[in-house]
Formats: C-alpha cells, sequence, structure tokens
C-alpha cells in the first residue's frame, strides 16, 4: 500500500519508499493531496513529481531509473542541425519565452506521452501549473515561425535545475527546435541537467540517458542551492552554444 495524503501539510514519503520496478506501477510513491505552488515545490525539490488522468487521484512519482539530459550531451542529429542552422538565419523564425504560455500547456495537454494513448495533463494541472507560472517556477520555450506559434515545451525551474514536462510541434521538428533553445540557455545560466522524467525514444536521440534514482539525487541537491535565474530572456546569441549563430529580427522574453 502506498501513503495517501490527507492533509495539506502531511509530507511526502521519502523516495526510497516507491514502488520498486518489478511491481505493477513502478515509481509510484504516495496519492492524494492538491496541486498548490507548496506541494508542488516540496515533490519537485524532492525530485517527485505528479502524474495521473482525469478520473484518478493526484498520483506522485520517483521513478528508479531516471530519465535525463545532461545538457553537455546534447546531440542532435545531422539533419536537425541543419534545421537548426536554417532557423538561426531566418528573419521568419524566432524563439520566445514564456510568451504564450497558455497556449503552450494546452498543445501539450492535446499530445500524447511517447507510446500512450490520452493526454496526463488534466484541466487541474493546467491551473496548477499555470498558477505556478505566475510566479516564476514554471516556463514556457516556444517555436515560431512566421508569427505562428509551430511549438514548444513547457518545465519547471528551481534553483539551477529545469524539470522538463512536455512538448509538442505542429510543424516537423518545431518542438526539437525549442529543446534545443533549451540546451542553449541551459548552457549559458549553468545549468547543468534537464529531468526528462521517463525513457522515451525521442530523448535517448537526442542524448538523454536513465540515472539511477540515487545518482538522480545526488546531482539534484547542489543544483536546487544555486540562485534562481532572473533573466528569462532567449537572446538569438544563445545558438553558439551548439556552434550555429545567425542574425534573427527579434529578441523575445517574457
Amino acid at each position: 500500500m502506498i501513503p495517501w495524503l490527507r492533509h495539506a501539510d502531511d509530507p511526502l514519503p521519502e523516495t526510497r519508499h516507491a514502488l520498486p520496478a518489478d511491481s505493477d506501477v513502478p515509481g509510484l510513491l504516495a496519492a492524494g493531496g492538491v496541486l498548490t505552488p507548496r506541494r508542488l515545490t516540496e515533490a519537485y525539490s524532492k525530485g517527485v513529481f505528479p502524474w495521473y488522468s482525469g478520473d484518478q487521484p493526484v498520483l506522485w512519482w520517483s521513478p528508479d531509473p531516471r530519465m535525463v539530459l545532461l545538457v553537455d550531451e546534447f546531440r542532435p542529429s545531422r539533419s536537425l542541425r541543419k534545421t537548426l542552422s536554417r532557423f538561426s538565419r531566418s528573419p521568419e523564425c524566432e524563439i520566445r519565452i514564456d510568451s504564450a504560455f497558455t497556449r503552450v500547456i494546452k498543445a501539450c495537454a492535446m499530445t500524447a506521452r511517447d507510446g500512450q494513448d490520452g493526454t496526463w495533463i488534466t484541466p487541474e494541472m493546467i491551473e496548477a501549473y499555470r498558477a505556478w507560472h505566475e510566479i516564476g517556477r514554471v516556463h514556457s520555450f516556444e517555436t515560431w515561425i512566421g508569427g505562428e506559434l509551430a511549438g514548444g515545451l513547457y518545465g519547471v525551474s528551481l534553483g539551477a535545475m529545469f524539470f522538463g514536462e512536455s512538448m509538442f510541434a505542429h510543424r516537423t521538428d518545431a518542438s526539437k527546435v525549442a529543446l534545443a533553445a533549451l540546451v542553449c540557455f541551459c548552457r549559458e545560466h549553468r545549468i547543468a541537467m534537464i529531468d526528462c522524467q521517463q525513457r522515451t525514444g525521442h530523448l535517448a536521440s537526442l542524448g538523454g540517458r536513465e540515472l539511477p534514482r540515487t545518482e538522480f539525487e545526488r546531482r539534484l541537491t547542489p543544483s536546487l542551492g544555486e540562485p534562481p535565474i532572473a533573466d528569462w530572456t532567449y537572446h538569438s546569441g544563445l545558438w553558439r552554444h551548439l556552434g550555429i549563430g545567425g542574425p534573427q529580427t527579434q529578441e523575445s522574453g517574457p
């Protein structure tokens, strides 16, 4: 049996109590509670995240192993590098941060996770992360082409740690372009690791890999103690972190 969080101040269990890999629901840690900024901050600070469908209570997870992208190990394919090079040089293309957060999270809610049916981003979750966004803890990286939102992703920022949540694309490679921009931003601000929660072939193809939970938490703890990022602006010059460069007509931020 997993613990049930009946009261707002019930603490989450230690992650070592999550159900093991050979169980029916590996990584499940607890159930219940509500998605307040306080609870979410507690959870993410422990490497725990919510994931559930609309007919379930809030379920809290700490999988072992944990999928991450170490930003120095990001490996775009040759074709993606060509796409990024064209994108960085086109006056019709730009990366924005937080200019359309609600549109991004709702678009992500329409996108099933790799190998799964349906959405896990419930209306309750959308409202919770919008509230967290309003106080500067959740951010969207957006790919804009010809003035249209073509793709993007959103995630949580605590200290020098970014927890990727979900991504979407309306045009080919638009979500990968947003991820590449996030990597550049992380390199600029000395964020070493992006949490990806669970393994997907898509992330593995770009350099993502699994870490044992203990190793993930060992890397997580000092990152949380770093000062938060103050400037959430994507400058076109950040493409240099991937050896890509070119003029853009606009720079944009929150």
